[in-house]
């Protein structure tokens, strides 16, 4: 549900690593100024690069290791005691290499956000850019969605879509990608932001005032721009 607009939107950055999406989007909020409260970026790995990027910008960084606890499910419920209490509109899944439970993605149904590395419903799970290159696909890319309790299957909320060269590795197209992930994620949180996704019934995504949610090559940035004016 899009929030309050009277406000701006509170979010809880997830991350596991050096969070680069998570450092695109504060980035993106700091110099935009968008109406965004990052009310916590939390990381389940104490030694993720991330948090000391995130502390020495001023934004409050935590740690809930999962190695802390019995099981899958005592993380999951010890997480979302902790998102309570922060209580954000939307949790973004930035490099949280952790599968969330059904009964913690239900709970906060609706207000998860994660990028993925490949152009869903094709190639959901790991090693997507090696499986992308092992089917010989012209075409690769990221889909930012909501999350669902089926893993890298929920609704499409935006995606960007790069060609495969000859000489692609796994590690060049990884590469390639990445600063075009950083933009389309960007570009979603403007839009969570401005309160113009809608979730549907149907349980398909619309944006208002956005012509498409699908760029390819250089016109991702041409669109960004348009989209901001």
């Amino acid at each position: 549900m899009p929030h309050p607009p009277d406000r701006p939107i509170r979010v809880a950055i997830l991350i596991s690593g050096r969070g680069s999406n998570m450092q695109a989007l504060a980035e993106t909020v700091a110099t935009e100024g968008l109406p965004v409260d990052i009310c916590a970026v939390l990381s389940n790995r104490a030694d993720a690069a991330g948090l000391d990027w995130a502390r020495a910008r001023g934004l409050p960084a935590e740690v809930l290791a999962h190695r802390d606890f019995d099981s899958r499910e005592a993380f999951d419920a010890a997480l979302r005691t902790r998102l309570d209490a922060l209580a954000p509109d939307y949790i973004l899944l930035a490099g949280f290499m952790r599968v969330l439970g059904a009964d913690f993605v239900r709970h906060f149904d609706g207000r998860i956000v994660n990028i993925h590395p490949s152009l869903l419903p094709a190639f959901p799970g790991l090693h997507t850019h090696e499986q992308a290159l092992a089917q010989g696909v012209q075409w690769h890319g990221c889909t930012v969605h909501f999350v669902t309790p089926v893993l890298d299957h929920g609704p499409i909320i935006a995606q960007a879509a790069i060609p495969v060269c000859a000489d692609d590795t796994p590690e060049s197209l990884a590469a390639r990608l990445l600063p075009v992930e950083h933009r389309v994620y960007a570009q979603t949180l403007r839009w969570l932001a401005q309160g113009r996704v809608r979730l549907g019934t149907d349980g398909r995504v619309s944006v208002e005032g956005a012509s498409h949610r699908a760029w390819a090559g250089p016109a991702l940035f041409q669109e960004n721009h348009h989209e901001q004016e």
